[in-house]
């Protein structure tokens, strides 16, 4: 063999047990006691064992308000290796007029060559007419099985109607694909953002204009309407970055219904509140949807300790401080975003596992095993099986580190979380084998990272 993990702890979704992981050519060879006769072997003692974490919602190099988001693919998928991250998803958004095999081509040429783990790309959906429909099934056969579905965003030309998102779940459903819903209500949401876009409430209240002109029904009703057009329609549908207990209410009465949805919370609707926006830079905490409030991350927590909840991404869009002083006191115009990936993990471990939110196997599921069935790259990500890809995550519980943005790979000048105490921390991050990443540095190559071509949904 090439390498052996000797004497950690191995844990999945559902187990934890003593045990060697024995690698060769870049797959799981061997799971046993006492593995011997390898060129290589990294002790593990006192560690977790673990798949490595997958991030299905990020932003690389997104162009948006202007500027482009600061984390690229090099810089971005950096991170993510330092972070326990060997898979990322990232967006190909179609632009109008144009098609969506266009949208996917053009993003694979901005990141093949340039990342450094693994890779796959969600279809976005602007502009549903006949060629759209059309070309889903061959992009599906061809392992883009996801597509995005903005319910707001009007103005700039990307918002599904309900009529589109019914049709769009209704071809889905017919090719094995899934489609992902960012849930606002736009008309109520559009009046607010007008009501509260004037000088006096903005010099009154700042950033927190983002908070009053996005209450919690905004996101609540549009999750029941995607929910409804699910449920009528038999398609799959996955709830994006959902930030409100109200909404996670909405899934879990759904789920009971029989009907076919998945629901992604984020770091940041666990851990922060949106006081924050009341801050001298609160402008910096300016993502879409906002952080919300105490009641709805203790909702968040529970939606995951009892399954109503099933994954954990990032959202990770990242924007520096220079970037989102473009806002210039005007709320409607802070580049929405944060760097995430980097992070996830160990902030989810300190604050969920470790103050007993959630287990550790749960852990694995929401960052790990789920992400991977969902979306189709199950059991070669997302697990620890022989003959599956060694992507490995070596976890130390014990490593106290104290955040700072100077010492990450992410190319931003703040963190959200600049100056918490974190402990458990990844050590060593494997891709298909291969060591990328130690104590938070990256020490793989640019480039090393492959395109993955997803399998369709079973059901």
């Amino acid at each position: 063999m090439d390498l052996i993990i000797k004497n950690g702890t191995i844990v999945t979704d559902s187990e934890t047990y003593e045990a060697d992981i024995g690698i060769e050519d870049g797959r799981i060879a061997l799971i046993g006691k006492d593995l011997a006769g390898a060129d290589e072997v990294i002790d593990a003692r006192g560690k977790y064992v673990m798949p490595a974490g997958l991030d299905v919602h990020v932003h690389l190099q997104l162009p948006f308000c202007g500027t482009v988001s600061s984390d690229d693919f090099v810089t971005g998928t950096k991170a993510a290796a330092a972070g326990g991250v060997t898979t990322i998803v990232d967006y190909a958004i179609q632009s109008k007029g144009n098609s969506v095999t266009e949208a996917v081509r053009a993003r694979r040429g901005e990141a093949d060559g340039k990342v450094c783990v693994d890779y796959s790309l969600h279809g976005g959906i602007t502009d549903w007419n006949e060629q759209t429909r059309n070309e889903l099934k061959k992009l599906i056969d061809d392992g883009i099985v996801s597509y995005k579905m903005f319910m707001i965003y009007r103005s700039e030309g990307w918002m599904a109607t309900d009529s589109m998102l019914y049709q769009a779940l209704l071809e889905t459903k017919e090719h094995g694909g899934t489609i992902m819903v960012h849930a606002e209500s736009v008309d109520v949401l559009d009046y607010l953002l007008d009501k509260y876009h004037n000088e006096e409430d903005m010099k009154k209240y700042g950033a927190y204009c983002h908070v009053l002109s996005r209450p919690n029904f905004i996101e609540e009703e549009a999750i029941q309407r995607a929910i409804k057009w699910a449920e009528e329609s038999g398609g799959r549908l996955y709830v994006v970055h959902m930030s409100t207990g109200g909404g996670a209410d909405l899934i879990k009465e759904a789920k009971k219904r029989g009907v076919n949805v998945f629901a992604e919370t984020c770091p940041q609707y666990l851990l922060l509140e949106d006081d924050l926006f009341k801050g001298e830079n609160g402008h910096l905490y300016g993502t879409c949807p906002q952080i919300k409030k105490k009641e709805d991350i203790d909702r968040l927590w529970h939606g995951l300790a009892v399954g109503d909840v099933d994954t954990l991404a990032t959202d990770t869009c990242t924007f520096d401080t220079k970037q989102k002083a473009m806002w210039n006191g005007d709320f409607t115009k802070i580049p929405f975003g944060m760097p995430g990936s980097e992070l996830m993990m160990p902030l989810v471990y300190t604050y969920g596992v470790r103050e007993g939110k959630i287990t550790l196997n749960q852990f694995v599921r929401y960052l790990c095993t789920n992400p991977a069935k969902i979306f189709g790259m199950y059991p070669a990500k997302g697990s620890l099986q022989v003959g599956t890809d060694a992507d490995i995550l070596i976890f130390d519980p014990d490593q106290k580190v104290t955040v700072d943005y100077r010492n990450m790979e992410t190319n931003c000048d703040w963190s959200p979380y600049q100056g918490w105490e974190l402990t458990g921390y990844p050590h060593i991050t494997l891709l298909r084998g291969k060591v990328i990443a130690r104590e938070g540095s990256f020490v793989g190559h640019v480039g090393g990272g492959k395109f993955i071509r997803r399998k369709k949904a079973i059901n």
